[in-house]
């Protein structure tokens, strides 16, 4: 049956809302830390008034909208803030940033969305983490979350030895990085927390499969990253306090 283009545009916006609350499913996890501007910091990407807030080589925030180049590139000063490190909530979620891609989807629909991970493989299987696509990446599968962790590898891109003085290759290996705790006491003190949050809530997790389904972001993490996705398949208004401090056992 041909329906009518009439019909076909009026139902057109249930269509795309009902692809875009399919937002959930299984994928798997890698990591990286590569210091560079995330894609989803420079302007008009997604539906959010204002990107993913950037750092200087210095880790000051930027106010430049977006439009300062990536210090992936020469003579850029925008990079990765480590403020976007992961850090435990409490012994069973965390919070944290992922580049990502999901299954027929863009980045006009995840950048800045927040992702409820469940982990369902490894030592961290059963245990939750709430993630914000700020990035993507040319290299990740369907439904795919390379979590933001310092000292997981820098992979295709390297702006931490501009930024940090970093090995030519990052800290450890270029693809997984580092291989143990002990490596994060050499990291920059404004490193070392993530670095050691994945020998510590992670429990050093080597790339756990999930399942996951979009959320509303707390506002814990959108505090940190500045970027608020408009109402578009669920409610984005940010959720629970703007400052959730670390958990400690």
């Amino acid at each position: 049956m041909r329906l009518p283009l009439g019909t076909l545009v009026a139902i057109l916006p249930f269509y795309l809302e009902a692809v875009l609350a399919q937002a959930q499913g299984s994928g798997k996890t890698t990591r990286y830390w590569d210091c560079c501007k995330p894609s989803c910091a420079w302007p008009r990407k997604g539906n959010s008034p204002q990107p993913v807030l950037t750092c200087d080589k210095n880790d000051r925030p930027l106010s430049d909208g977006g439009n300062t180049k990536s210090g992936c590139e020469n003579g850029g000063n925008a990079f990765m803030c480590s403020s976007q490190s992961p850090w435990a909530v409490n012994d069973t979620l965390a919070y944290g940033w992922a580049a990502v891609n999901i299954a027929g989807s863009n980045e006009a629909t995840w950048c800045c969305a927040c992702y409820e991970l469940t982990f369902t493989s490894g030592p961290v299987s059963g245990k939750k983490m709430v993630v914000q696509a700020t990035n993507t990446g040319g290299d990740l599968g369907n439904n795919h979350f390379d979590i933001a962790m310092p000292g997981g590898g820098v992979g295709i891109f390297n702006a931490c030895t501009n930024q940090y003085g970093a090995p030519p290759n990052g800290w450890g290996e270029r693809y997984g990085g580092v291989t143990s705790k002990s490596a994060c006491a050499n990291f920059p003190a404004a490193l070392k927390a993530g670095c050691n949050w994945r020998y510590d809530w992670f429990q050093g997790a080597d790339n756990p499969n999930v399942n996951f389904r979009q959320v509303a972001c707390p506002a814990a993490i959108t505090e940190k990253s500045k970027c608020v996705r408009q109402r578009d398949s669920i409610d984005q208004t940010p959720t629970g306090p703007k400052e959730v401090p670390t958990w400690t056992p």
